[in-house]
């Protein structure tokens, strides 16, 4: 199992980049998760779209789901080019239905519901969700393939819950959105001191931070994370491979 970010920044990309978004690989299949401003030019650097296999939305903010567009579009491209091809699941919770029922297209892509209850199969990966503390509706996730988990926040506040559903993740993939001085005061984000004690109180093995600020200096983020987890933790950095076995 490996996961590569593709993109790391919250609320809109940094020029030539992409946001928060994640592509997870196991045994040749090919799953990304969010699909924001940017994500799709950024994909193609490491993956054709026509062997995406499926698509995990965690919400609908637009950081979160911007390029589903042109995702779709590119399908139906490709299908009056002659190359055709199965739908392309995108699952996705229908707390929000207007948007969820968008994730449907041309019998080109197909939405499918996923709800915190659920334990979904998606390709190698058995998948599980866990609810977060976010303006709207939003999934946290664990991809699991034969004991070994990765873990992604997505976007949140600080939940107790999320503790349990990160429990002994070999790789803890958090928001850290904040810096220390808006911590508590901005609602649906946590900072780099909150991300660090998830992991610490969680027994995360890995700890990269994701979802950045766009303002200031991102390495205090990272501080921050540093002095609450003692495990190794690091800013996603794009294109890089972070490889679980």
């Amino acid at each position: 199992m490996k996961i590569t970010p593709i993109g790391i920044w919250g609320g809109y990309p940094k020029a030539n980049s992409a946001t928060s978004s994640f592509l997870i690989e196991h045994d040749g299949f090919h799953c990304l998760i969010d699909c924001g401003s940017g994500v799709l030019s950024s994909l193609q650097n490491y993956l054709s779209l026509e062997k995406l296999d499926a698509v995990v939305i965690s919400h609908y903010h637009a950081d979160h789901i911007a390029d589903v567009g042109s995702l779709q579009f590119s399908r139906i491209i490709n299908f009056y080019l002659g190359n055709h091809a199965r739908p392309l699941p995108i699952y996705g919770h229908t707390k929000d239905q207007e948007n969820f029922e968008k994730l449907s297209y041309k019998d080109q892509t197909v939405g499918i519901a996923i709800s915190e209850d659920d334990v979904v199969q998606i390709g190698p990966f058995n998948v599980t969700f866990c609810r977060t503390v976010h303006p709207v509706y939003c999934l946290a996730m664990k991809f699991s393939v034969g004991g070994h988990s990765i873990v992604l926040t997505a976007d949140t506040e600080w939940r107790d819950e999320l503790i349990d559903f990160a429990s002994e993740a070999n790789l803890l993939i958090s928001e850290a959105n904040l810096y220390e001085k808006h911590v508590g005061k901005a609602p649906g984000h946590m900072g780099g001191s909150e991300a660090g004690r998830l992991a610490q109180l969680a027994g995360a093995r890995q700890l990269v931070l994701t979802h950045l600020p766009l303002h200031g200096n991102i390495e205090e983020i990272l501080e921050a994370a540093v002095q609450n987890y003692n495990g190794p933790v690091e800013i996603a950095k794009v294109g890089k491979v972070y490889g679980i076995s």
